[in-house]
């Protein structure tokens, strides 16, 4: 069991998927640039197995941890991390059920 305070620690943002390209050393990794209200950011995810189109990745409002330290994965940062669900196999990228803006928090 956690705190609330160690939840409240995460920092986690709507930002909207801008760009989509596959990561040139890995089969399963998508590079995004994602749009957070005040900056852009790259995240690598491991969607292309989820996602076989990234388009279908393509102005998602996603939720994204901003205040992980950055991460090198097959030779290409990471900036963050999104969250997705997964079960039986099959991953879902986690959205809001609204429009909300790019930065806004999640809380």
């Amino acid at each position: 069991m956690v705190e609330i305070s160690d939840v409240a620690a995460l920092g986690l943002k709507v930002g909207v998927v801008k760009e989509v390209s596959e990561h040139p050393n890995a089969d399963r990794l998508y590079v995004l640039k994602v749009d957070l209200g005040d900056e852009n950011r790259q995240l690598v995810a491991g969607l292309r197995q989820a996602y076989s189109d990234p388009d279908q990745l393509l102005n998602k409002r996603i939720v994204v941890v901003t205040n992980l330290k950055p991460a090198v994965l097959r030779g290409i940062e990471s900036q963050g991390m999104l969250l997705a669900a997964s079960a039986d196999g099959k991953v879902c990228v986690l959205q809001p059920d609204c429009e909300m803006p790019a930065g806004s928090e999640v809380r």
